[in-house]
């Protein structure tokens, strides 16, 4: 990606990310949690990440504006219309992942 000035890589990231957000949307059976197990972050994890990099740039987005973009919806619309609670496989796979991810943080 060197090869490109700043606006292109921009524009190529950003491409890249609106890309991401179709491929999520495309599978809302994949839940928060096994993202979260598998690759440490979410639906969330990227609503958050957009609040601060507007936050870098000195621009106002709320949390609830983020996940509206993530979504495609407001989150409390995506949550009801999709996602179930977590099974006990789940939540014993996100305990599992959680207790390493803590260990490794102690070593």
């Amino acid at each position: 990606m060197d090869q490109f000035d700043d606006t292109t890589r921009t524009e190529i990231e950003a491409a890249a990310f609106r890309r991401l957000l179709q491929h999520l949307d495309d599978n809302k059976d994949v839940q928060n949690i096994d993202l979260m197990i598998l690759a440490d972050f979410c639906r969330n994890c990227l609503s958050k990440w957009l609040v601060s990099a507007a936050e870098a740039r000195d621009e106002s987005l709320s949390y609830e504006e983020a996940r509206e973009y993530v979504y495609g919806m407001p989150y409390s619309e995506w949550k009801e219309l999709y996602q179930p609670p977590a099974t006990p496989e789940q939540m014993a796979a996100w305990e599992a992942h959680h207790a390493k991810k803590k260990a490794a943080k102690q070593e």
